[in-house]
């Protein structure tokens, strides 16, 4: 808060008088002394200019004099003068004070405006023009439906028609978003530069991928969903993220137990950075996004795969109507990745170490779309 100093009318007239006085006293003792001009050398200009050191408000109204004019402040009055600068001190105490209330008026409304662009949700537009850019990975797929497409990478699962159907028969309301990987992080821009805490790492929550994963709650908050969104920095030692993980979103869904649906939401693990899945959606990159699929081809118990499987394809079905190319195909794997904790879980890989964080941002707003649109 900026205090303002008040200043009444009566502390005006009063400041006036006195100086009136003082004034009026030193041009009686200027006249006294003016007999000793020519020896001292004394006149009204230096007189002034002695006026000019000692009082720098009365510089100011002579420079202004004399720019005005083209002359020096000989024959000025002195009491004019010294009026004028009074005059000079009140308007300035009216405009500052004026200028104060605006910069006061300034800042808030630059809150509102910010509070308002934060709480502001500009949904996806559907029927836009969309297209892959082209990079050095080839697409790898072994089996589609409807036009999904999914690379089995298991040793033992054979997939049938019947495993690939999307029935599915979960609670879509409730989501939860976490990251087993949560300091996974993107290329930096000049808007989105962080502090490294490894290889394409940051333990910044802001520009990791748990800011992604705070664009998807608020975007899917705004369609209506529930979310729980975990922040929880669980990769503090990566080879023991998946248990720490594991045991932090099973104490979530304790306390949440109508929860189906688990967004375990990555980056695409390829270190190479030159590597920037990407597809223009309308005049926007987004990055590409990939679903992982844990099973139990790796013999440890997953009874949920099969759904968790049916689900991805669901969303991706909707993905590939509403906006082509913006996952590539779905990769099912040995390993569970927790997916065994519901019926709806899975890992979401958003770009790779070479797209940026807007690009990912911006996947958000579409997968947003798509969600709202398939789980109704």
């Amino acid at each position: 808060m900026i205090n303002l100093a008040v200043i009444e009318l009566k502390d005006i007239i009063k400041y006036l008088v006195k100086l009136t006085i003082l004034i009026v006293c030193v041009v009686m003792l200027t006249k006294y002394f003016s007999g000793f001009k020519t020896k001292l050398n004394i006149d009204k200009s230096s007189f002034l200019s002695c006026l000019d050191a000692v009082i720098p408000s009365i510089k100011n109204v002579n420079k202004k004099e004399e720019s005005i004019t083209g002359q020096t402040n000989k024959g000025i009055d002195p009491l004019k003068m010294a009026l004028s600068v009074e005059l000079s001190m009140i308007d300035s105490v009216e405009a500052n004070g004026e200028e104060t209330n605006t910069i006061q008026n300034d800042i808030k409304e630059d809150d509102v405006t910010k509070e308002a662009e934060e709480d502001t949700v500009v949904e996806a537009k559907t029927g836009l023009k969309t297209e892959v850019e082209p990079n050095d990975v080839p697409e790898k797929y072994t089996s589609e439906y409807n036009g999904v497409k999914i690379r089995n990478e298991t040793d033992n699962i054979k997939l049938t028609k019947e495993m690939l159907e999307p029935n599915v028969d979960v609670n879509t309301k409730n989501i939860l978003i976490y990251h087993t990987h949560t300091c996974e992080s993107y290329t930096p821009t000049k808007e989105n530069t962080y502090k490294a805490s490894g290889n394409f790492r940051t333990k910044d929550l802001n520009y990791s991928v748990a800011r992604v994963g705070t664009e998807l709650e608020k975007y899917l908050k705004h369609y209506g969903y529930n979310v729980i969104h975990d922040t929880t920095i669980y990769d503090s030692s990566y080879s023991e993220s998946y248990d720490r993980s594991l045991k932090g979103v099973a104490k979530l869904l304790e306390k949440n137990k109508n929860t189906d649906i688990l967004f375990d939401i990555h980056r695409d693990a390829i270190g190479d950075s030159s590597y920037a899945p990407t597809v223009k959606i309308g005049d926007e990159e987004a990055a590409q996004m990939m679903f992982v699929i844990g099973s139990n081809g790796g013999g440890s118990e997953h009874d949920n795969w099969n759904e968790n499987l049916k689900l991805a394809i669901k969303i991706q079905e909707k993905a590939n109507e509403l906006y082509p190319g913006l996952f590539k195909p779905i990769i099912l794997r040995d390993s569970r990745y927790n997916q065994q904790l519901a019926k709806g879980a899975s890992i979401i890989e958003v770009g790779a170490t070479g797209n940026t964080l807007e690009q990912c941002l911006t996947s958000m707003k579409y997968l947003s779309k798509v969600l709202s649109e398939c789980l109704k």
